[in-house]
């Protein structure tokens, strides 16, 4: 299941796994103009963990979602 509220300045997406247990805690994706930041609360630490991905890393992770193991780049990609 999963949740899409559109803010002021951000589109944000929370994963909620519904899946057989150990379930994981909700994923929240939060799209701003410039970058993307995941965030998962560490049920061990009761902290935030964040993660900070260019748009780049956000399509190079889509794609890689759906091919074989091996080396790739988009086509356009810069490098």
């Amino acid at each position: 299941m999963f949740t899409i509220e559109h803010d002021f300045d951000a589109t944000v997406i929370t994963l909620v796994d519904e899946g057989e247990a150990p379930l994981q805690e909700d994923v929240t994706v939060l799209a701003f103009e410039d970058c993307v930041v995941l965030e998962q609360l560490d049920p061990q630490t009761d902290e935030v963990v964040r993660i900070t991905l260019s748009h780049a890393q956000v399509k190079d992770l889509a794609a890689a979602l759906n091919l074989p193991e091996g080396v790739y780049r988009r086509k356009g990609a810069g490098g």
